[in-house]
């Protein structure tokens, strides 16, 4: 038998992707819709560190007469340009959020968990545009920004546990752990949230704030850059305890090897952190550091969903001529 995803012609297969989807191509739309939306949010810091978040100093019109980019005496043409790039961005993630509804709705048999799961990526792109036009018109207030950025993190949790139950049953949810194991994973999994909640903070005292006119949090980022660095230790700590409670009881492989590519990107991530800390921030720094914290987060969620499995639901069991016959009787 042969599957739409034999056939020779390389348009008809991305066609028959989500038109005719596997379960294959529906978890490897999902995982691109993670990548987009990681890139999005790296491309945004881009936006941020070349001065560009007000290159289209309005929304939904990048200029108040104007969709496109015009030349403007009071906006840099680059700036117009980096800005309205990223924009349109936004419509490529859009694009892969609507394959994955396709994917899902057409997916036989249906699973209404997935299709719940790939409705909230269109919704949820829909809710970043607006609160992105929000960020413009509240001139990069950093509570803003910083929300921007925390949203994209809610939209790449969901497209990954897309991922992740798109290749799962939709049975019970079976442990593959110790309990207390499984508590550790989603304490892990809050405090990486946390710290990416303290780099936001970091992020709106220090410099960088994508435009001269933007405002910034009225703290002191020593302080501030100080609990961060602190929050990161914790995670670093909690991701060690987890990979040595996987080890000791010998868990499934999948949850071993996630645990440790979790403690790798922390490394590395601590290491940017502390350069960009010591060379005063620099620009390209920033952006390693945001793709960083990107990774870390969903390594962190990869980690927890490898701490269980969903079987699939069993068969119903047909009664035997004998039951169906005593049955038939009682009625």
């Amino acid at each position: 038998m042969k599957l739409p995803t034999d056939n020779p012609n390389l348009f008809v297969r991305f066609l028959l992707s989500f038109w005719a989807p596997t379960t294959r191509s529906l978890r490897g739309w999902a995982l691109a819709s993670v990548v987009v939306n990681a890139g999005i949010t790296v491309t945004g810091a881009g936006v941020r560190v070349t001065a560009s978040g007000l290159g289209c100093p309005t929304w939904p019109r990048c200029t108040p007469d104007s969709f496109v980019p015009v030349a403007h005496p009071e906006v840099s043409p680059l700036n117009m340009a980096v800005e309205f790039g990223n924009r349109l961005l936004t419509f490529l993630v859009l694009a892969v959020g609507v394959a994955c509804v396709l994917a899902a709705l057409r997916l036989a048999p249906r699973r209404v968990s997935l299709v719940r799961l790939a409705w909230l990526q269109p919704a949820g792109i829909v809710a970043q545009a607006l609160w992105g036009g929000l960020v413009v018109n509240t001139m990069l207030n950093p509570f803003t920004v910083g929300t921007h950025y925390l949203i994209s993190s809610g939209l790449i949790a969901v497209c990954w546990l897309l991922y992740a139950r798109a290749g799962e049953g939709d049975g019970p949810l079976r442990r593959v752990t110790h309990r207390d194991i499984r508590r550790l994973g989603h304490v892990l999994l809050a405090a990486a949230f946390a710290l990416l909640v303290a780099g936001v903070v970091v992020s709106g005292t220090g410099p960088h704030s994508g435009d001269e006119m933007a405002s910034r949090f009225d703290l002191d980022i020593e302080a501030v850059a100080r609990f961060h660095a602190d929050l990161a230790y914790l995670v670093v700590g909690l991701t060690f305890a987890l990979l040595f409670a996987l080890h000791v009881t010998h868990a499934p492989r999948p949850a071993r090897r996630a645990a440790l590519a979790l403690l790798g990107v922390e490394l590395l991530q601590g290491v940017i952190g502390y350069t960009q800390w010591f060379l005063a921030v620099p620009a390209a720094l920033v952006l390693l550091h945001v793709l960083g914290s990107t990774l870390v987060w969903i390594a962190a969620l990869r980690v927890v969903t490898s701490l269980r499995v969903r079987d699939g639901e069993p068969a119903p069991v047909s009664p035997s001529p004998t039951e169906a016959t005593e049955a038939t009787a009682a009625v």
